[in-house]
């Protein structure tokens, strides 16, 4: 049976289909369908393989994502405890402007939308006010009134103890019509009153969007003959159910782009590259992670827009608009800039011909030959148009700065470099990392037209351009395994640590999370849990993550747990703070069921010659001139085969351009890696 993995983007959709019986793989981009992007999903699907012929399907969504970033969610409401219906608006008190006045944040739920009752529970956990069922139905039946499609329940101190919000949300189901009504001590029992606020309120955000496309896509494959299972790639990397995803779709905040850092990182230990800065240029966006010794970084928190923060495990992704579709053009100033803003796939770039005139960098890149305008990438369009991009380039670019037009498409290439070089710049030697040490992988559409120059600016090592880099995400769909996160407040100094007690808390929620896997009905390789505590110093505003392993056959004690702070406070800050008190502010626990592991030998190549693999001869403009540079299909190299530069190298998915400094060589999986010539 087929295992299909499906990255839904803005431009393209993505589909990586695995045989597991015979190891054959087969790729493919299909334009992605704006208003309903299932539609474009499973006809990409049909088009391959009969739907009664595949196993499972594993989807990394932009859907939550683009609602929460165009604001196009659902109306929800808020039940909080008296006095705390602002805390969306007041944040942490930060500023959209650093050092100005202006700008303004407005919430998910607009304050007509956030109701106050009575009740009141301490920080210790006691309950000062117990609820009023009553005047919760009264609430609830004003939300409706008003047209709220969800709602949530946020009371204060929740998370030291659930007891209110529990009996609240019970009495808000008597009169609640559908299943989209959450508290805050399920989504994120954690101290931190607006991260947990802002997190539960972005779930109910959406959760009928969410929950709609799900619940469309899986009629429309049901419909089409598929009766397999449908998983959906989580922010953290890990995989969860669908009904998982429809109660929790704050997790796939970061859906698409987790899989892409997933599948990097498999490749990339695979072919011997512990360290790699992943690149992942789509239509829109140019998003940066970095992998150490072989595995992504995650973070706890993070911020999708301004005051728009997830307090949830999400693979640590910088991302900028800077991708294929992002519009070049002039400022007021007179200075040349390249996105954020993109022309999208509809209308897409100038040389698309769908009514856009800005240029793009695609269209940049085509009138300076690196991609080919008679063989375009997706299927989308027979061939691209050369000469209306000049044309746009020329008008908005070249003119108003006093280029000639080549001069002026490689301006914009390279503003579009020096934007990327930033962003991975921020990831890197902002953390204390060399860039020397690492790798780029650069995937996506339009990653590996952009390697060479970046290993420039930024210094790095090399790059490892994957088998198939257009549709790496989907492939991390995959490969991605099931995972489940759990958090939960302990706020206590080491010292009056009931240790005993913090084992029992880790046992337990390890075993129902472990319950959660075995309900999802999936088979796995083997489950392991991860443990992890934030601490500090006493007096300390900021954590650092400390990985705990639990001893074999005893409970924990407070001599491990001093031990892995020291080593995780070391590692961050270089030194300790001898003599301070520790504080362990919140316990961690994770448990990951490993799927079958996927073969990257299967991606390998199997014979081929650099002369059968040769296409012909393209000019291509590189460092202000024009270069014979060989065009070869690169899926048509052998292992072992030397690429020197000036060379265009194509296949369905994407294109990889090695500039005349450069040199190419395929490794035995297939990748390509690309250096400076000696």
């Amino acid at each position: 049976m087929t295992v299909i993995g499906v990255d839904v983007g803005g431009t393209f959709t993505d589909l990586f289909l695995y045989d597991e019986a015979t190891g054959k793989v087969t790729v493919g981009k299909v334009p992605s369908t704006r208003g309903n992007q299932s539609v474009g999903f499973v006809e990409g699907i049909r088009e391959r393989i009969p739907l009664a012929e595949v196993a499972s399907v594993v989807h990394g969504t932009t859907v939550g994502t683009n609602a929460l970033l165009e604001r196009k969610g659902a109306r929800a409401g808020l039940i909080t405890t008296r006095g705390f219906r602002d805390v969306l608006e007041m944040r942490r008190r930060d500023r959209r402007q650093t050092w100005g006045l202006w700008g303004q944040f407005v919430p998910v739920i607009q304050r007509d939308l956030r109701l106050e009752v009575g009740e009141r529970t301490l920080a210790d956990g006691t309950v000062l006010e117990a609820i009023d069922p009553a005047e919760i139905r009264a609430a609830a039946r004003a939300l409706l009134d008003k047209g709220c499609e969800a709602v949530c329940v946020v009371f204060i101190n929740a998370y030291a103890n659930p007891a209110n919000e529990r009996a609240a949300l019970d009495a808000l189901r008597d009169v609640w019509p559908n299943e989209h009504a959450n508290c805050s001590s399920a989504i994120l029992p954690e101290i931190r009153e607006f991260e947990r606020t802002s997190t539960t309120a972005i779930n109910a955000y959406l959760q009928p969007v969410v929950g709609s496309y799900l619940g469309a896509l899986e009629t429309r494959l049901k419909e089409g003959g598929f009766a397999g299972d449908v998983l959906i790639v989580q922010s953290n990397g890990g995989v969860m159910t669908v009904d998982t995803a429809r109660a929790l779709p704050v997790r796939t905040a970061l859906s698409g782009p987790a899989a892409g850092v997933i599948a990097a990182a498999a490749i990339a230990r695979g072919a011997g590259f512990p360290n790699v800065i992943t690149g992942d240029v789509g239509g829109t966006s140019f998003d940066v992670s970095l992998i150490v010794d072989g595995t992504p970084q995650l973070a706890a928190q993070t911020t999708l827009d301004f005051g728009l923060v997830v307090r949830t495990p999400m693979v640590e992704i910088s991302t900028i608009g800077a991708g294929g579709g992002s519009i070049a053009g002039i400022d007021r100033g007179g200075l040349l800039q390249v996105g954020p803003e993109s022309a999208g796939s509809d209308p897409g770039p100038v040389c698309y011909g769908l009514g856009n005139d800005r240029p793009t960098v695609t269209d940049a890149n085509v009138v300076m030959g690196r991609i080919n305008a008679e063989r375009p990438i997706g299927g989308k369009l027979a061939r691209l148009d050369v000469d209306a991009a000049r044309r746009a380039i020329e008008e908005t670019v070249a003119k108003p700065l006093g280029l000639d037009v080549m001069a002026a498409a490689e301006a914009i290439v390279r503003v579009a470099n020096a934007r990327m070089a930033g962003a991975i710049r921020l990831v890197s030697i902002e953390r204390g990392h060399d860039p020397k040490r690492f790798a780029l992988m650069p995937f996506g559409g339009g990653g590996a037209l952009h390697a060479c120059a970046l290993i420039r600016e930024v210094g790095l090592a090399s790059a490892l351009v994957p088998r198939f880099p257009g549709v790496t995400s989907a492939m991390g769909c995959i490969i991605a395994d099931m995972r489940h996160d759990r958090v939960q407040t302990i706020n206590a100094t080491l010292d009056g640590l009931d240790v005993a007690r913090l084992t029992a808390d880790v046992r337990a929620t390890a075993a129902a999370l472990t319950l959660q896997l075995d309900r999802s009905g999936m088979r796995f390789e083997g489950v392991e849990t991860l443990v992890e505590l934030d601490m500090s110093y006493v007096g300390q505003t900021h954590t650092v993550a400390v990985p705990l392993a639990l001893p074999d056959g005893r409970d924990l004690t407070a001599a491990d747990v001093r031990t892995a702070f020291e080593a995780a406070y070391r590692g961050a800050y270089g030194r300790l703070l001898d003599g301070l008190p520790m504080r362990l502010l919140n316990l961690r626990t994770a448990v990951v069921g490993r799927r079958p592991a996927f073969a990257l030998s299967t991606l390998a190549p199997r014979g081929g010659s650099v002369e059968g693999a040769r296409r012909g001869v393209r000019r291509i403009w590189a460092e202000g001139a024009w270069h014979e540079a060989a065009v070869l299909d690169r899926l048509a190299l052998p292992a072992g085969a030397v690429i020197p530069g000036p060379a265009v190298l194509e296949q369905p998915d994407s294109t990889i351009v090695v500039e005349p400094d450069m040199a190419a060589r395929v490794d035995p999986l297939g990748n390509l890696v690309i250096e400076r010539k000696p």
